[in-house]
């Protein structure tokens, strides 16, 4: 790894970034849009740097398109878990918050722990990325409207309709666009099929999956994947101390909430999860545990039936 670290810490507007080289730091604020940009990389080249590691936390839509831009320039890039971070400043004992402070430390994180390069996923991956996170958008409008709707006086009753036919016109617009571009990826639609013959999973799981086990991720096992979604199994143990088992929840929660219900349908129809679940019932296991129990082996299971590239076969044998 370059011993020149760029720390990014990145914003709605403006990102900070803090060049560290031999214990020195330059900082340097710019906009967070193609010209800011640009003129990062014009910043950057007066120092004679080639291509130094550029590290950043993972903000989504804040620090994609930057991320993205940096890679296209040929530089290497580390987009980072925040929970990482902020548990590396605990180390530090740092009591400092600033924008500038927090460039340095991400700067620090990325000389001491060398995290792995970032790659950016595919166009149409990207794609159903943003519809998916729109559909989600949409959804949680809907929901603040129909809530209002049930104590709402009178004279904005029809103005609340409105909104929700016009959001229900959306969401239908943007789950068609989600189908005709899986439909037209041919790539894409022989991932979609495979995931949809397992049973539990359906056209919307899947299109969550699509993204999830992408394979620009890189996940070696299915583990990883579990990992990833934040469902891995957190376990609490000291001496005699034996505390309450508790799941990860440092992934995606978007994908978490779309698991759920499939997972209960998982519980009681397809034929591989159904005696697990049974069995954890029979040990005395509660629903909530046994519901994310069936949802991490749907993620084992979908990552297994797209690593072989074979539909679902009930006769197949869950790592």
């Amino acid at each position: 790894m370059s011993k020149i670290i760029i720390g990014v810490d990145i914003a709605k507007l403006k990102f900070d970034v803090a060049r560290f080289s031999e214990g020195k730091y330059h900082h340097k604020k710019f906009d967070n849009n193609v010209p800011g940009f640009m003129a990062f990389c014009s910043w950057l080249s007066h120092f004679g740097d080639d291509k130094p590691l550029i590290c950043m936390e993972a903000t989504g839509t804040y620090s994609h398109a930057l991320a993205e831009y940096l890679v296209e320039q040929g530089y290497p890039v580390s987009v980072v878990n925040p929970a990482k971070i902020h548990a590396f400043a605990k180390s530090e004992l740092s009591r400092v918050k600033t924008d500038k402070a927090d460039a340095k430390l991400i700067a620090r994180y990325a000389l001491t722990m060398q995290p792995a390069l970032w790659m950016p996923p595919p166009r149409n991956i990207r794609h159903l990325q943003i519809l998916l996170r729109r559909i989600e958008h949409l959804l949680a409008i809907q929901q603040m409207e129909s809530n209002r709707l049930d104590t709402a006086d009178a004279a904005i009753v029809e103005s609340i309709k409105s909104v929700l036919a016009t959001v229900e016109q959306e969401l239908k617009a943007t789950r068609e666009q989600i189908r005709n571009d899986i439909n037209n990826d041919p790539d894409l639609k022989q991932r979609h099929d495979l995931l949809i013959s397992i049973p539990g999973v359906g056209a919307a799981l899947a299109a969550h999956l699509l993204t999830a086990l992408s394979e620009h991720h890189g996940f070696r096992d299915a583990h990883q994947a579990v990992a990833y979604t934040g469902l891995a199994p957190v376990i609490q143990q000291s001496g005699k101390w034996v505390g309450k088992t508790k799941i990860a929840k440092s992934g995606d929660p978007t994908l978490r909430k779309a698991l759920y219900m499939p997972a209960l349908v998982a519980w009681r129809h397809n034929p591989l999860i159904r005696p697990f679940c049974e069995k954890l019932r029979a040990n005395g296991k509660n629903g909530k545990a046994i519901a994310c129990a069936a949802m991490r082996k749907l993620i084992i299971l979908a990552f297994a039936i797209l690593k072989s590239g074979k539909p679902f076969d009930p006769n197949f044998a869950l790592a």
